[in-house]
């Protein structure tokens, strides 16, 4: 079986930067599960696993447009620090979930003079090249429920993803009402 589109693919990795720092990797006996085709991982890395098997080892240079995009600096602004709440404890590398016209995302703190803060919203690695070693551990067809959705869940389906809700009930054919675990369906 090789690695298609709508395919459940697990994988180990570690993932470096230019100058050979590594920046994240799968833990230990416990690899990256995702459904392949369906924007779980990034572009660049999903282009160099396909058509792979089980047992295949890739190593490639994914440039940031494939990544995580370049970084926009219109997404590094200054907010008053009454945004955050009248008790708020605000540092410099602290990240917070913000709410805007494209959903959710992550910001980081990266400045802050008297009561003005600067946050960037761009992706921690946006503008880097991704250095990646990977190897495909298995592949398996996805479950019905798996491509409605998206995404993978765990053995026992919707009932058993680890979802705020899909747990206690709520799913009816296959959606998550009422649950955060984010399938939309």
């Amino acid at each position: 079986m090789t690695v298609t589109k709508n395919r459940v693919v697990s994988i180990d990795y570690n993932l470096k930067d230019a100058g050979g720092d590594l920046i994240d990797s799968s833990p230990s006996g416990e690899p990256l599960v995702y459904l392949h085709g369906n924007n779980n991982i990034i572009q660049g890395l999903e282009k160099h696993l396909e058509g792979k098997s089980a047992g295949d080892q890739v190593d490639c240079v994914i440039p940031a447009a494939e990544g995580y995009g370049e970084r926009d600096e219109s997404l590094v602004f200054k907010v008053d620090k009454s945004e955050f709440g009248p008790d708020a404890e605000v540092d410099v590398g602290m990240q917070f979930e913000a709410h805007g016209e494209d959903g959710n995302q992550i910001v980081t703190v990266v400045g802050i003079e008297n009561d003005e803060i600067t946050i960037d919203a761009n992706h921690p690695l946006a503008g880097e090249e991704l250095h990646f070693s990977v190897k495909v551990i298995d592949i398996r067809e996805a479950t019905s429920e798996e491509l409605q959705h998206g995404h993978i869940h765990a053995a026992g389906g919707c009932d058993d993803c680890g979802c705020e809700g899909c747990g206690d009930g709520d799913c009816e054919d296959g959606s998550c009402e009422g649950g955060s675990c984010g399938c939309e369906d």
